[in-house]
């Protein structure tokens, strides 16, 4: 805690601390992107199974959910650094274990679920982390942040795209296990490259952190002046964890936004954990289809987030986000349920990720012009956490459900469920407030929705 607040923007400029989490965060998300398919299909494999598979995506969601729910305010304590390095490291040592355990022949289907938790929990409270660290490390760069933001969209999109194809191709020709293999080394590397690219002390000034122009106008001591980091070090777990939900449930837009995100998750989850699986199967086509369809839908999401970044501030964000959620929803799960050749498929699933690409931009430029810098790491925490909370039934509940009614049938109602619950949705009064400047987190809010997107 050497560093004073606002310390890292007064310095020389430095691109190292960007460049590593950037680089860290694509290699984790490719990893878990890999293991994504490479452990259900195994669940699936070894088990033929559904409700099986689909209870193996409901464990590692779970701990995921409540342990980035309930990790904001440690991360803001023990600083995001060392949480993002040490989590990895033990994402990586469980997923290690699966394989070394099942060539042992020890590999249980319940030390599967337990091995498969202990990954989502270590990934929870690391991939917040890493979120918090994007602002500081921007800082020190003196990179604009919606321009961070922006790179990390793409890097989240460059590794739906990757991740998924790579590790369709690694399942199909050398079997799921090395795909658990790739798993590990990434988070490894990614564990090494917070390590060594970050310096130690690093993100302890996050949560009090101001804009450079509101720090140019206050004076120490002065009402509203950040606090010393020793002094903000005194306020306690429930009180950081009770001011982010305070803020989150003074912001009916923000809610409104959680609650439709929440249900459109629960039937993605059961999509790609569970439907897309047993269509491989069912199809003959095989896990490489998975990872050509993901590749697919990653690389057509990579330029819709291009085109967002450069036409999407010109257009009304309410049109632009409903629009994008009606191509990438319900139409990926009506083309599967015709049984449509694969060809009609993939243009499907390109239209889906192109429309997905315009999402995030309007999702990033309203949080950060709504949320308090301090409390980003919070805030984020608990609305990410309850936005996922279905993530983990997603797979439980339509593995269960193609059990008793068959793959097309539940398709079919899950592709009408996604329709209605981004077009209804639309009509509550609170979605007016899209189109309107929030209150910021110390930045002119048209600079974060315009100038920079």
């Amino acid at each position: 805690m050497a560093e004073s607040v606002g310390g890292p923007t007064r310095g020389r400029r430095t691109l190292r601390p960007l460049a590593g989490v950037l680089t860290a965060l694509a290699v984790s998300l490719s990893g878990t992107a890999v293991s994504a398919i490479a452990l259900p299909w195994f669940a699936l494999a070894t088990t033929g199974s559904a409700a099986r598979t689909g209870l193996v995506a409901f464990c590692e969601m779970t701990p995921y959910v409540v342990v980035k729910l309930l990790s904001g305010p440690l991360v803001d304590r023990t600083g995001p650094r060392t949480v993002s390095w040490t989590t990895d490291l033990v994402s990586a040592l469980a997923a290690a274990a699966v394989p070394l355990l099942h060539a042992l022949d020890l590999l249980s289907f319940p030390v599967l679920l337990v091995l498969v938790a202990l990954i989502g929990a270590a990934r929870g409270p690391g991939d917040l982390a890493k979120e918090v660290l994007l602002p500081e490390a921007a800082e020190r760069g003196r990179v604009p942040l919606e321009r961070a933001a922006g790179l990390s969209g793409v890097i989240e999109r460059l590794a739906a795209t990757v991740g998924p194809a790579a590790g369709g191709v690694l399942v199909a020709l050398l079997g799921p296990l090395t795909s658990l293999a790739v798993n590990t080394a990434c988070f490894v590397l990614g564990s090494l490259i917070i390590a060594v690219t970050l310096p130690r002390g690093m993100g302890y000034a996050a949560e009090a952190a101001p804009s450079p122009d509101e720090e140019s106008r206050r004076e120490p001591g002065a009402e509203g002046a950040p606090e010393e980091p020793e002094k903000r070090g005194e306020a306690g777990y429930w009180q950081r964890f009770g001011e982010g939900l305070a803020f989150l449930r003074g912001e009916p837009l923000l809610l409104t936004i959680v609650a439709m995100v929440g249900v459109t998750n629960l039937l993605d989850a059961g999509f790609s954990t569970v439907l897309l699986p047993v269509w491989a199967r069912e199809s003959d086509n095989g896990p490489a289809a998975i990872g050509l369809l993901g590749g697919t839908t990653g690389a057509a999401a990579v330029v819709g987030s291009l085109v967002a970044a450069v036409y999407a501030h010109r257009l009304r964000r309410r049109t632009v986000f409903f629009a994008g959620f009606l191509l990438a929803g319900a139409p990926r799960f009506i083309v599967l349920a015709a049984d449509a050749p694969m060809g009609v498929v993939l243009a499907v699933f390109a239209v889906s990720g192109f429309g997905a690409g315009f999402l995030n931009p309007v999702l990033g430029a309203v949080l950060y012009e709504r949320i308090p810098r301090r409390l980003l790491g919070r805030v984020n925490a608990v609305g990410d956490s309850v936005a996922r909370a279905g993530v983990p039934l997603g797979g439980l509940l339509l593995g269960a459900a193609v059990t008793s009614a068959g793959l097309v049938a539940v398709l079919s109602a899950a592709g009408a469920a996604y329709f209605l619950t981004t077009s209804l949705a639309g009509l509550r009064r609170e979605w007016r407030e899209l189109d309107r400047p929030g209150r910021g987190a110390g930045r002119e809010p048209t600079r974060s929705a315009h100038q920079g997107r």
